[in-house]
């Protein structure tokens, strides 16, 4: 009898590798029946990181949004699947465990039935509480290990991963090749290894097609025992997604496997309704670099889904280090040149800060000292030297075991800073919040929701979650669609609109023709800028001349998840605010200039 495969469409993470944004709840709903009508998906993954964080950043509650998505394809007998963090549950910092806890019994509330958990540094530790609370909250346990290539991410390493989540009660192994770097060999070496183990253990293989060994690798697991395939549909298939169904249904057909049959028409629906959502919003914030697969990545190991973020915070960076290259005599570097020495950068500082999966928000680490490294060195300093306190905690330990063994240079610069290195379980860092909130809830006169899923979302996203309560997030939102509204539009007429981005880059040309030894304030993160803290009306900017020391706090960015310090990286003084007090800032901006 013929092995059977079944398929997971992985609907929330084609949009999050593909863009910022999730559709809304009447687009998922909408699009529900069709893919039911497909017949050929087992599971659908409806939600997890990104998904609620990004609905309250355009005014939308989550937890009806999942609701309301889960509830026709569950219906249908389709399994509904989330993606959580572990230590991060759905966000990108660590969550107290009681927050952890609540979080699956809202989502098996909400619809849920399968809870993916991963580690981006694989730490056992990490995952145990996700085993347990997932298994409490009556959902199936599934452990994706964070798939990377090193000498150091073995079978061996991998299968001692299993063992352990295997002893704490899991139900199914995940494969998370999140960057598709996975060989496919040794993928298919490590589920053989896993079946003939615990056969009883159900295999889920997901893998991205960014540098192009996804469909091998399928093959490869498929043949080695795999039950599940993660697939993606048109028009956001391959690129830096997902393989499309069609191609791993006809290629696993052909091997011989019992694969279900696709309805074309619901197919194609589900593909019209995809791109009528795009079209509606959710495009404008697609990069359409994303279609394109590259073997850039087989190097770096970085995952496809950040090539979007990446290009943006290039092209932020790229005129402050031109900007140093050139002050100093250097050649400038063009954007291409520059991406293939940020992967150059990448694969250089990977093993210097011991090997983490380069999945979130590890990969987000690892990128950003890259680029600031190459920032820095444009400048004439040392790399490493501006490197905030998110990377710090993940190289101490904070997060969990590293995989692999820190650089020489890397502890010797953590003792310069007095930092202590950790070896106890990540979780004893974060103390329970959840009474604290509960009782801000109450002094607001806010309901805590069915089953306490609005205390949940307060909990884990307090921020995002009080600019929803407020309105705030909803106008920001549009705000932020009508600016990309207007700059799609734009041709010719740029200089008459004079968008804030078009002031900023005159006035940085301006500057940089005056001064050109001036040296650039940047952004860490996207956000509004902030020159004072707690803000007081409307705030100022500082006065020209204000003094600053290296390491001296410039500003705040209000990103999305809090506020970022925005440090001094050399002494000077001010010589020109080109960002002020509330104005949004990228990535890599220019805010302000030293001298």
């Amino acid at each position: 009898m013929s092995k059977q495969i079944r398929f997971c469409l992985v609907y929330r993470d084609m949009w999050q590798s593909s863009g910022k944004y999730q559709p809304r709840v009447d687009q998922l709903v909408r699009v529900a029946p069709a893919i039911v009508d497909c017949g050929c998906f087992a599971r659908v993954e409806t939600n997890g990181g990104a998904f609620e964080q990004v609905n309250l950043l355009y005014g939308e509650n989550p937890n009806k949004a999942v609701r309301a998505w889960t509830k026709p394809l569950r219906e249908a007998g389709i399994q509904c699947q989330m993606l959580e963090r572990a230590l991060n549950a759905l966000r990108m910092d660590p969550v107290p465990a009681d927050v952890r806890r609540l979080m699956f019994k809202v989502k098996k509330a909400q619809g849920v039935d399968v809870a993916r958990s991963f580690c981006g540094l694989n730490d056992p530790r990490n995952l145990e509480n996700s085993v347990k609370f997932a298994k409490e909250a009556g959902m199936i346990s599934q452990v994706a290990l964070s798939i990377t290539h090193s000498d150091i991410h073995t079978v061996e390493y991998y299968m001692g991963v299993v063992d352990k989540v295997v002893e704490f009660g899991c139900d199914e192994i995940g494969l998370k090749d999140m960057a598709g770097v996975g060989r496919p060999a040794t993928l298919g070496k490590l589920v053989k290894a896993i079946k003939e183990k615990y056969p009883h253990i159900l295999v889920q293989y997901h893998g991205h097609t960014g540098p192009g060994f996804s469909v091998a690798s399928t093959l490869e697991v498929a043949k080695a025992g795999a039950d599940i395939i993660d697939v993606a549909v048109e028009p956001l298939s391959w690129g830096m997604v997902h393989p499309d169904v069609i191609t791993i249904q006809a290629m696993l057909k052909d091997a011989g496997f019992d694969v279900p049959e696709i309805n074309m028409n619901a197919y194609m629906e589900v593909r019209r309704l995809t791109q009528e959502f795009m079209d509606d919003f959710l495009g404008y914030w697609i990069d359409p670099k994303n279609r394109i697969s590259t073997s850039l990545l087989v190097g770096c190991g970085l995952p496809g889904g950040m090539m979007g973020s990446m290009m943006a915070d290039l092209k932020g960076v790229h005129k402050a280090i031109n900007m140093s290259l050139k002050a100093s005599g250097q050649k400038e570097l063009s954007e291409d040149e520059l991406l293939v020495k940020l992967f150059e950068e990448v694969a250089y500082v990977w093993p210097k800060v011991g090997n983490p999966p380069l999945v979130t928000p590890f990969s987000q680490y690892v990128k950003n000292i890259a680029l600031m490294n190459i920032l820095q060195m444009a400048q004439g300093k040392e790399r490493f030297s501006s490197m905030d306190q998110k990377q710090w905690d993940m190289i101490l330990g904070k997060a969990g075991t590293l995989p692999g063994t820190l650089a020489p240079e890397i502890v010797e610069l953590a003792k310069e800073k007095g930092y202590e290195f950790s070896t106890t379980n990540p979780q004893d860092h974060y103390p329970d919040e959840l009474p604290k909130y509960r009782k801000l809830m109450e002094e607001q006169g806010w309901d805590v929701g069915e089953d306490e899923e609005e205390l949940f979302e307060y909990a884990m996203h307090p921020t995002q979650y009080i600019d929803y309560k407020s309105g705030a997030a909803k106008k920001n939102f549009e705000r932020e669609l009508e600016a990309k509204k207007q700059q799609s539009n734009i041709k010719v007429i740029v200089k008459e609109i004079k968008l804030p981005e078009v002031v900023r880059e005159e006035l940085i040309a301006a500057v940089t023709a005056q001064h050109p030894d001036a040296k650039p304030v940047i952004a860490p993160s996207d956000g509004i800028v902030l020159w004072e803290l707690p803000v007081t009306g409307q705030g100022m900017n500082p006065p020209q001349g204000t003094s600053y020391k290296e390491g001296d706090t410039v500003c705040y960015v209000e990103a999305y998840y809090g506020q970022d310090e925005v440090k001094a990286l050399y002494d000077g003084k001010l010589l020109q605010v080109v960002a002020s007090q509330g104005e949004k800032v990228r990535k890599g901006d220019v805010i302000a200039f030293l001298n």
